[in-house]
């Protein structure tokens, strides 16, 4: 049941391959993606909220008006003993209420200014993030994509050797019943037909997990898939093709030094936030009050009191709780700039990983391509010299594995010389949509 259903997936990518129908190109997945994909949407309304901390602090720092209003019923029960020792109550009833209005501007609030500048780091670190993810987004799409192409590519060149193997079987076969044939030559091309069956059956596996990865990312199946045009594809090492200036460059605006910096900024004011709590605060405050029958002594009675002034409260004792805040926020920045310098030399390395796979890999792209046309030219040599009866079948069989061999690794190094430049482009803060059009264009429509 899972041969079959393997075998269905292959043949549908492939007769996609070949239809002329309308097929998915890199553009349409990260249009479909960035609308879809459950990670980005996740991050838009995570940065939505983040960005809510700056009103929320700013609030703070502005006037604050509050009503309050109260009404009572009064049920008073009174006994009183006279001077011949009668005993004597009294119950009475009255309604008394209070209306007030409230007025607060705070005028020295070290705490609050603090927070209000933490605030904006915070502010800073959800577009960040979000900048992150929109890059990622792009990043996952053009491996998926890629990575798929890659896996129909793998089963096309092992379809093709596993055909050359079968003629070979099959002449060898013919070349026994001739009489002028061994049947070492039929076991040995038919163990090399089996092994490219496995092979055929493992590609078939990848085609339906790559596919499937890039249809979690954009949200629908992915059909047929635009195919890579190689006339359109260039290769150039890293421009300019300086390691220090990627590197410096990356540390500069790669949005997960930025993120990172911002919580060091973040966990700075947190600081001065905390030990703002040892600093006195004031207030400027404006009330007006109005009231009537307070007490039973005077139900009747009406007032209405008005205040303006100014409100000093200063910090004494506290049990320590303060300065335990600041050593906690203190422990808090120690571990947000080590993070940050840990990203830093992380990135670096990752930045050299990228910087080098694109040099590498424009060498390498090159050194296979001839190494495929050799081995192309060493398999017509090697029929040739067989029905000359100076090469073996063998000969042709292995003169045939390693052509098979070097097309598989050239469609390696060329997905891994692409990867490398989307993520390069990625670390270093400038993979964004425009850098899909780049992509797109490599592709045939």
């Amino acid at each position: 049941m899972r041969a079959s259903l393997l075998n269905v997936v292959a043949a549908a990518a492939i007769a996609c391959i070949a239809a002329p129908a309308w097929s998915l190109d890199l553009a349409e997945a990260y249009r479909l993606a960035y609308e879809r994909d459950a990670t980005i949407r996740a991050s838009r309304a995570a940065s939505e909220a983040g960005r809510e901390k700056l009103p929320q602090a700013r609030a703070q720092l502005l006037p604050t008006l509050s009503a309050s209003a109260t009404r009572f019923r009064n049920d008073l029960n009174s006994t009183s003993l006279n001077v011949l020792g009668q005993v004597s109550s009294t119950e009475s009833f009255y309604y008394s209420r209070n209306e007030t209005l409230s007025l607060r501007q705070p005028l020295y609030r070290p705490a609050l200014t603090a927070s209000y500048r933490q605030a904006e780091a915070q502010v800073a670190e959800a577009n960040s993030q979000q900048e992150k993810d929109e890059q990622l987004v792009v990043m996952r799409v053009a491996e998926a994509y890629f990575e798929a192409l890659q896996a129909e590519e793998q089963l096309r060149l092992i379809i093709v050797t596993k055909d050359d193997y079968a003629g070979q079987v099959d002449a060898a076969t013919k070349a026994l019943k001739a009489g002028i044939g061994t049947r070492t030559d039929i076991e040995d091309a038919q163990a090399r037909y089996d092994m490219a069956v496995a092979q055929e059956l493992e590609a078939k596996q990848g085609i339906e997990l790559t596919r499937r990865k890039l249809q979690v990312i954009i949200g629908q199946p992915p059909g047929k898939l635009a195919q890579m045009d190689l006339n359109k594809m260039v290769l150039v090492d890293p421009l300019p093709n300086d390691f220090e200036y990627w590197t410096l460059l990356a540390e500069d605006t790669s949005p997960e030094m930025i993120y990172a910096r911002a919580q060091v900024a973040a966990s700075k004011e947190d600081v001065e936030k905390a030990r703002a709590g040892h600093l006195p605060t004031l207030d400027a405050v404006a009330q007006a009050t109005r009231s009537s029958s307070e007490n039973v002594t005077d139900v009747h009675s009406r007032y209405i009191q008005k205040e303006i002034g100014i409100q000093l409260s200063v910090p004494i004792f506290n049990g320590g709780y303060v300065n335990s805040q600041v050593r906690e926020a203190l422990a808090n920045l120690e571990q947000s700039e080590a993070k940050l310098e840990e990203l830093r030399l992380d990135l670096g390395v990752r930045v050299h990983t990228e910087f080098q796979g694109i040099a590498d890999g424009v060498q390498k792209v090159k050194a296979l391509e001839q190494a495929v046309r050799s081995a192309e030219q060493l398999i017509i040599s090697s029929r040739k010299s067989f029905d000359a009866g100076v090469r073996t079948r063998i000969d042709i069989l292995n003169a045939e594995q390693q052509a098979g061999q070097a097309r598989r690794d050239l469609s390696q190094a060329r997905l891994a010389y692409m990867l490398s430049r989307v993520r390069l482009k990625a670390l270093s803060g400038g993979l964004k949509a425009d850098n899909v059009d780049e992509m797109n264009a490599w592709l045939q429509h």
